[in-house]
């Protein structure tokens, strides 16, 4: 294994283990509700807007592998001040990187940290781990 995968492997870990913006908040915000049926891995995302419309942050609470908690808590610091548009931007990056099968390098400016988990889209089982905040985000989105 390259240093390089070794280093994306201890930031998938690490942010797996203690993950950035984990706990639902009990104000009302744009929420949706995502399940693997698959593995079973399951998330609850809020995507909370300040007065500007720009996303103020993402809180999240779920249980899985590491691949799917870490990419949610990768999302959570991706997402903080972007406006939606740039929010919608980013996970249409990511979501074509994970479709590619390992062909389409994901967009390191673009996705910062998250660009981690492109190693993941050459397993066909484990795309949607790695989306499933992603498409919790997007559809929280459509609700806010």
């Amino acid at each position: 294994m390259s240093d390089l995968q070794n280093l994306y492997q201890e930031l998938i870990l690490d942010h797996s283990r203690t993950p950035h913006g984990y706990g639902l908040r009990a104000e009302v915000a744009a929420q949706s509700h995502q399940l693997n049926p698959t593995c079973g891995d399951e998330i609850t995302l809020q995507v909370h807007r300040g007065a500007d419309g720009a996303v103020e942050a993402l809180a999240w609470e779920g249980h899985g592998c590491a691949i799917s908690q870490a990419s949610a808590s990768l999302l959570a610091e991706l997402a903080e001040g972007l406006s939606v548009e740039e929010l919608e931007l980013r996970i249409a990056a990511f979501r074509e990187a994970m479709r590619s099968r390992g062909t389409i390098a994901p967009d390191e400016e673009l996705l910062g940290d998250a660009a981690a988990l492109g190693g993941v889209s050459k397993y066909v089982a484990r795309v949607k781990c790695a989306m499933l905040a992603w498409v919790a985000a997007e559809d929280a989105l459509t609700r806010a």
